[in-house]
């Protein structure tokens, strides 16, 4: 019987050792705070999601393309998934979620579109909001591109850097598809936001 208590003992010792390993980097680190790096990424990029999420919305509700309407659902499923996950660590960080976001003038920067390029997703003629939607929508993503590149530096939460992979992944491919739809469509591309052209500058 003596055994017991010495196997519940060592027991109790391996649990409190792995759950000291486990959260180590959060002793050493702790939360980020307002101001930083992972913080600001993530209150910008959920923003940005959000357009985008708006803007496949729009196109999906009036086109009848069915290759256009899937990739409208994608990003709309995608992304909405991950600005749930994105304003989950806001939350566990202590962080509110309408923090300081990107001005206008930064929002162009990273591809977003003007309430006017919005509102004509809606009201042009399918076949114009189509095209609109694809360069808008490539245009939205190469800012996605660039703003992703300060969240892949050292030092960054690796949580956070798995998620900029996931958006470099899955926004360069689609990037690919929506350029060869808006060339079936013959149309090219928008010019590329300021920001692509610079990756590292935030």
């Amino acid at each position: 019987m003596a055994r017991r208590p010495v196997f519940l003992a060592a027991a109790a010792l391996l649990v409190a050792a792995l759950t000291a390993v486990a959260l180590a980097p959060w002793s050493r680190t702790g939360f980020p705070r307002e101001g930083s790096p992972e913080v600001r990424f993530v209150r910008e990029m959920t923003q940005h999601h959000a357009q985008a999420v708006d803007m496949a919305t729009r196109i999906r509700d009036r086109s009848r393309d069915q290759t256009l309407r899937a990739l409208a659902l994608d990003i709309m499923l995608s992304q909405q998934e991950q600005i749930g996950q994105m304003r989950g660590w806001l939350t566990l960080w202590g962080q509110p979620w309408g923090g300081p976001g990107m001005t206008a003038e930064h929002a162009r920067m990273m591809g977003m579109a003007t309430p006017a390029e919005l509102e004509q997703l809606s009201t042009l003629p399918v076949p114009e909001a189509e095209r609109l939607f694809l360069q808008l929508m490539i245009r939205h993503h190469q800012g996605a591109l660039a703003m992703v590149e300060p969240a892949l530096a050292p030092g960054i939460r690796p949580e956070v850097q798995t998620l900029a992979r996931q958006i470099q992944a899955t926004q360069g491919g689609e990037i690919n598809l929506m350029t060869r739809l808006l060339a079936a469509r013959n149309a090219q591309p928008l010019p590329a936001p300021p920001a692509a052209g610079d990756t590292h500058e935030h």
